[in-house]
């Protein structure tokens, strides 16, 4: 593996505000093996000169869905799995080379897409995969046509992100089962979405006991919960409930807010799958019942930022984009994040928080001795603006994982 320096860099860490100049990092074996204001010398190492531009650690994204080329999820429930796999390989791929060097997959990545990147055969970004995602009967992630009866009544949905299970045994044996298969953290849906045909989106789903099973299990295997949640009551029962992740957050009210803080769980607040639906939901044919869903659902979810940033929440990063047409606008979420966060607080949510929340601290997320080598060139100061993560293959200029260089603006 190649040693490379980076002089004469403006590094952001990933924490603090402070970003000094004229620092040189040197990567060796894939980590970052020292950072100094003073030349470092390693033989037959490359240099990269990136005079004076922003160094910072690659960005997370905690809440992505590789498996959708599409938002219509009757179509991806009815795609052959070769071909769905494709898909995920070159969205991945697209994410990677806007700088994302780490996701989290909130429903349908399973081992063989993490293999995949692992072993070198899709050139992707660190997956952290949830197998797929648990839903009860009728819930957010029963993707099942209102007039689809199942002829043994037994709610057997599986589908290509998410699945049925029912009863604190049913779950139970879910979770055991994504966990057999690899799974990093277990995503549930503890309240009714947007695209779902059958849930109101204030609906309250699961039992506390069933929610309580998952999170069980999950600690049984040192890892953690992620849990839909659009609602302030769902964000609340599942926090008490020992939920680690909650997804969404859109009407997180401010005692809820302040329990979240207490018990150092996370919110990851999701704003450009909601700007695009509210925008195109009419041209990705959703139904009336979705368009009425998330008519006022953006202004709400700033709402709960402001008020989960009030209450010292650990705010995440993440975009869930669905659809090839969309999945581009991933490095949007920072600039819609921009409208109601500081920037240091939005880029610390794309980095060290969310290299927290995924139990990493130390090894992503930051630029410090002994972390791995993801790292990103802006040709930008994030600090001014974050709008050119909208243009990350012409802004970033380069990416680096593992300390192999991705894709290089910088030497040509």
């Amino acid at each position: 593996m190649k040693t490379t320096v980076f002089k004469n860099a403006r590094v952001f860490d990933g924490t603090n505000p402070d970003c000094p100049e004229g620092m040189e990092v040197l990567i060796e074996g894939g980590v970052i093996r020292d950072i100094s204001d003073k030349s470092l010398e390693a033989n037959g190492a490359r240099i990269i000169d990136i005079a004076g531009r922003t160094l910072m650690p690659g960005l997370i994204d905690a809440h992505v869905h590789a498996c959708t080329p599409s938002f219509s999820l009757f179509d991806l429930d009815h795609m052959p799995q070769s071909l769905l796999a494709n898909h995920a390989g070159s969205i991945l791929t697209g994410m990677l080379r806007r700088g994302f060097t780490t996701v989290r997959d909130a429903g349908g990545a399973d081992r063989g897409l993490w293999l995949a990147i692992e072993n070198g055969v899709i050139e992707g970004p660190r997956l952290f995969y949830s197998g797929r995602a648990i839903s009860q009967t009728g819930g957010h992630g029963d993707m099942r046509a209102l007039d689809q009866v199942e002829p043994c009544n037994c709610g057997a949905y599986s589908g290509a992100i998410s699945m049925v299970a029912d009863g604190v045994d049913g779950v139970r044996r879910a979770v055991r089962e994504e966990l057999r298969q690899g799974a990093h953290q277990i995503k549930i849906f503890a309240s009714g979405g947007v695209v779902s045909p059958s849930d109101p989106i204030w609906m309250s789903q699961f039992t506390d006991g069933e929610i309580a099973a998952a999170v069980y299990e999950a600690s049984n295997r040192r890892t953690y919960v992620m849990a839909h949640c659009h609602t302030d009551e769902a964000a609340r029962r599942c926090i008490d409930l020992g939920v680690r992740s909650i997804e969404h957050g859109s009407d997180i009210q401010p005692d809820t807010a302040r329990l979240i803080a207490e018990k150092g769980a996370f919110v990851v607040p999701t704003l450009t799958v909601t700007d695009v639906l509210r925008r195109h939901g009419a041209e990705l044919n959703l139904p009336p019942m979705s368009l009425e869903k998330v008519s006022s659902l953006y202004e709400r979810i700033l709402r709960a930022i402001e008020t989960c940033t009030r209450a010292g929440v650990k705010i995440g990063l993440g975009a869930d984009l669905l659809g090839s047409k969309y999945h581009h606008l991933q490095g949007m979420e920072l600039t819609l994040r921009g409208e109601v966060s500081s920037p240091l607080e939005v880029l610390r949510s794309a980095t060290s928080i969310n290299a927290e929340l995924l139990q990493r601290s130390g090894q992503l997320g930051c630029i410090q001795p002994g972390a791995l080598a993801d790292l990103i060139v802006l040709d930008f100061d994030p600090f001014k603006s974050l709008s050119p993560f909208q243009r990350a293959e012409q802004n970033v200029v380069l990416v680096m994982k593992s300390g192999e260089i991705i894709r290089d603006n910088v030497t040509g």
